[in-house]
């Protein structure tokens, strides 16, 4: 048997007999037992718990090792376990309720030097957590009323959060989300081998996005129109590298949702506890930026168009063939202070930077003569779209 078999071997034997000094011995210190799924052991003392706990829950612990595969360095082991968690210690955080059980799985250990170095340890934990009496059994009663209550968390998560995407324009896609009336809007545009994701909405959007984004072949790159904590909110939960505008990269990536120019005593006195509530518990955290897009960078058939003012580096997007404009907060289309929707805006002046460089990009804007607009938040500026923004950039807020 190859050497990593034969590591891998004395390892299960050691565990078979409860030995945690021969067990521990057989590792590399500082190297990671991952229990996938669940969480990561560091050795020697991590392994040293987390076995020490589980042979005290189940003293009657048995374990057989029904297969080794190795090659190089690796070896695959196949085994199977049972015991009754009789205690007198707890697991988990669990009091030991004299269930029995009966396991199956697959550890996958690295070995380099005659030590173990890493392991990728594979087991059916929903299956551990029914025979533990702590999920009920599939098909039972129980599981009928727990799958019950799991679809109306769904339908009103779903109720929040919009779980299907709403076609605005030919390869374009639209998730409405927020409390009460989703007015937070993320797009999805059509690449040939899944989406870009155009502004990240609000935390609570991410796994709708997700969801949107798998049925059309993943997300492949998330563009952030500002860092606001309620555009880049769902972002760092996405499974894609996230880029933005260099004037956001530092925004982006802080810890802070407020950004040192908002000013919300300029907001209505009823508003002021709201958006310093909600503020927070819309952002995700920070983002970790891949890279930086710029004034006329090509994504997803859009062309960048760089619109300062709301906020210091926000951009749009803009599609020639059709003329349709996807541009973050640089206009809002509600009274964000009642919710009331209407046309085209200069943002709210409690969260601009400047209301002047604002005011020019709708000008900027207006200038490309788009047929639909459509911003951050609510609904799209349609019909009469450049006199609309003209109009907007005109009448400067107070």
């Amino acid at each position: 048997m190859a050497r990593a078999g034969d590591i891998a071997t004395s390892y299960f034997e050691a565990l078979a007999g409860h030995d945690l000094d021969a067990a521990v011995a057989v590792w590399k210190p500082g190297s990671v037992d991952r229990l996938v799924g669940d969480q990561e052991l560091i050795a020697p003392d991590g392994i040293r718990r987390y076995f020490g706990g589980l042979f005290a829950a189940f003293p009657d612990f048995a374990l057989e090792v029904v297969e080794v595969t190795a090659y190089a360095s690796r070896a695959a082991v196949r085994w199977r376990a049972h015991g009754t968690f009789a205690g007198p210690g707890h697991f988990q955080g669990f009091a030991p309720n004299h269930a029995r059980i009966s396991i199956e799985g697959c550890d996958v250990i690295t070995v380099d030097d005659k030590l173990i170095v890493h392991n990728d340890a594979y087991v059916d934990s929903g299956d551990v957590a029914r025979q533990l009496g702590l999920l009920p059994a599939t098909g039972s009663v129980a599981h009928h009323r727990l799958a019950k209550v799991a679809n109306v968390r769904t339908r009103a998560a779903t109720s929040i959060h919009a779980g299907h995407a709403e076609a605005v324009a030919d390869g374009v896609w639209l998730i409405r989300g927020g409390f009460p009336i989703r007015t937070m809007n993320v797009y999805l545009l059509q690449e040939p081998d899944g989406v870009t994701v155009f502004d990240a909405g609000i935390d609570g959007m991410a796994p709708a996005i997700a969801a949107a984004a798998a049925r059309m072949g993943g997300i492949k790159r998330v563009v952030l129109g500002h860092a606001d904590p309620d555009h880049r909110g769902a972002a760092p939960a996405l499974p894609a590298p996230v880029y933005c505008h260099e004037a956001e990269r530092a925004a982006a990536e802080s810890d802070e949702p407020f950004r040192p120019y908002f000013d919300l005593t300029r907001l209505r006195p009823y508003a002021r506890p709201y958006f310093a509530k909600m503020l927070p518990t819309w952002d995700g955290g920070s983002v970790k930026i891949a890279g930086t897009v710029a004034e006329g960078d090509e994504i997803a058939g859009f062309r960048v168009v760089e619109l300062p003012g709301h906020a210091p580096g926000l951009i749009g997007l803009f599609r020639q063939s059709d003329r349709l404009a996807l541009v973050s907060d640089t206009i809002y289309t509600l009274d964000i202070q009642t919710g009331r929707k209407g046309g085209p805006r200069i943002p709210h002046p409690a969260f601009d930077e400047s209301i002047e460089r604002a005011s020019a990009s709708i000008r900027k804007l207006a200038a490309l003569e788009p047929a639909v607009v459509w911003a951050g938040h609510a609904d799209p500026v349609t019909g009469d779209v450049a006199g609309q923004l003209n109009d907007a950039a005109a009448a400067i807020p107070v």
